[in-house]
């Protein structure tokens, strides 16, 4: 019989302690920066947080933090694809624990989708998960005992002192603000970036949001012009650095 997993069901889950665990050991040995529980813990958050903010039910909320938790654990098996086949392996622990497997489906959409290569926002779930994952890089990903200046990853991370997401409500805009030192640059960052702002585009745009990316105080894309490029009235942060 289903009934309601919550977010400390999954967290207490040996199955995903494990597969996360292994999926941020494959990452480090692959050269990436940490995919380990602070990532996941902010990816939940921030998820969770984005939902909540544009009006979705508490259920929905919910949701979206279990999938931003386990949505990387199909690095446990191979970085390519990773989304694919972390739904799969999310959808038969979901199922084991107890999900309704209406439920169970809207997480693996999401997480199946969270990706730039392959995904797109086919559900609320998957547009703030994507929103979530693509807004964190910050030096406190970069993994200290391998950090490297000479790889652009590292050094972009490390260069970013602050970021955090904001919706404004008001004029529907959902704007992530970075602030970085001269360790890198705005360029590098759209370099390797790009794609995955294009992907968070889409993902508020089925908010029904606009997505804004505000670097060092520049708005590098908007729907409008505007002076102001720190929060505002009616704006809320809803992500921590």
């Amino acid at each position: 019989m289903s009934h309601k997993i919550t977010l400390d069901d999954v967290k207490n889950n040996v199955e995903f302690k494990h597969l996360i665990d292994v999926s941020n050991a494959n990452l480090k040995v692959l050269g990436y920066t940490e995919h380990g529980l602070r990532h996941v813990g902010y990816v939940s958050k921030t998820t969770a947080n984005i939902l909540s903010n544009v009006g979705y039910d508490e259920r929905t909320v919910e949701l979206g933090a279990i999938a931003g938790w386990i949505h990387d654990i199909g690095n446990a098996i191979n970085r390519t694809h990773h989304g694919l086949t972390g739904a799969t392996l999310a959808y038969q622990i979901l199922i084991r624990m107890g999900m309704d497997a209406g439920e169970a489906a809207q997480i693996i959409a999401a997480i199946g989708n969270h990706e730039e290569e392959t995904g797109t926002p086919v559900n609320a779930i998957a547009a703030a998960l994507i929103l979530a994952d693509k807004s964190d890089a910050h030096r406190s990903r970069v993994r200290r005992e391998t950090a490297d200046r000479k790889d652009i990853h590292d050094r972009v991370n490390l260069a970013i002192k602050k970021n955090y997401l904001a919706i404004d409500k008001k004029v529907k805009t959902i704007r992530l603000v970075i602030q970085m030192d001269n360790t890198s640059a705005t360029m590098e960052y759209l370099q390797i970036y790009l794609s995955r702002m294009v992907l968070s585009e889409k993902a508020a745009a089925f908010l029904g949001y606009w997505f804004e990316l505000v670097i060092n105080g520049n708005v590098i894309n908007r729907r409008k012009p505007s002076s102001n490029v720190h929060p505002k009235a009616g704006e809320t942060e809803v992500s921590e650095d």
